[in-house]
């Protein structure tokens, strides 16, 4: 494991402690999550331009709400409803 050193503005660094004391991890744990998260959401721009693919959300939906034409009704009769 490597060991390093940074800088970042007070507020950040109050926000990192009281995340660590609350749920009971090291700042170090802290900042590694924090990075896992926004590696995750930065994908390598090494890759040729056309090797990108247009990532998937699952969104838990057991059906495609869209998969009806007449999604469009549907959804304006459910709004209508919700509104009574």
């Amino acid at each position: 494991m490597l060991k390093t050193q940074i800088q970042m503005p007070d507020y950040l660094y109050r926000e990192a402690k009281r995340i660590a004391e609350q749920y009971e991890m090291s700042m170090a744990e802290v900042v590694r999550r924090g990075l896992e998260r926004v590696i995750s959401s930065y994908p390598d721009r090494a890759g040729a331009p056309g090797e990108w693919t247009l990532p998937t959300l699952d969104l838990g939906l057991r059906v495609d709400p869209f998969e009806n034409p007449d999604w469009r009704e549907m959804a304006s009769a459910n709004l209508e409803e919700a509104r009574r």
